[in-house]
């Protein structure tokens, strides 16, 4: 049941929706062959991903405006200077595209049971890959709602996409638990009224969710 503007009544829960970011807190990437690369090529590691999480690089990426061999190229243009070659450039930022990945089972589990009280939106900065993503981890069922940056043209920490989460949850912001590991972001969603967590480990979501199982 919904008010005339289309949120849920309050409760005595401390909050009527989870919003959860999606990588470092429910996917996690493995660098491994990547670092490999990176050390092979005489580069620090962290390097591509320094090059490749540049807001001018990765913006158009999260918007939607670029596919991700675009993104690609973009990696291998701000390498070029610091490698031997094009196909090294090249080399290192298709190793980041294709880092393999996982889900923690640990948050998903208690993502599931959160689900079973109040709505669970993912709220994610991703690429236009991020539904086969869920998929290929078997999550395509462990939310109510997906807003993905790529899909509605809005990057965290704007605080759009924030409210869009809270209104695809059907409940206001203020009655939102919002987990994400980006400080930004987390004051983004604070500075919306939100009860705003910054996730570092399961324990800090655990914690957060034990009172809707009080």
């Amino acid at each position: 049941m919904t008010d005339q503007g289309g949120h849920r009544p309050a409760s005595g829960r401390p909050f009527d929706a989870v919003l959860c970011d999606i990588d470092n807190v429910v996917r996690h990437f493995d660098s491994a062959h990547l670092e490999a690369l990176e050390r092979a090529a005489g580069l620090a590691e962290g390097t591509t991903k320094k090059v490749a999480f540049a807001p001018e690089v990765d913006g158009p990426l999260l918007l939607g405006q670029i596919t991700e061999q675009e993104w690609v190229a973009a990696i291998a243009e701000g390498l070029a200077a610091l490698v031997e070659d094009e196909e090294t450039a090249w080399s290192l930022g298709t190793a980041l595209l294709e880092s393999p990945f996982h889900a923690d089972d640990e948050v998903v589990a208690l993502l599931r049971r959160a689900r079973t009280r109040v709505p669970l939106v993912l709220v994610s900065n991703a690429t236009t890959g991020l539904e086969a993503d869920l998929a290929a981890m078997g999550l395509t069922d462990l939310a109510d709602d997906v807003v993905s940056s790529a899909r509605v043209g809005l990057v965290k920490p704007d605080p759009r996409i924030l409210e869009l989460g809270a209104a695809r949850a059907g409940v206001r912001p203020e009655r939102c638990l919002f987990v994400d590991d980006t400080p930004e972001n987390v004051q983004a969603a604070a500075a919306l009224g939100m009860r705003a967590v910054h996730y570092r480990e399961p324990a800090d979501l655990e914690r957060e969710l034990a009172p809707l199982f009080g």
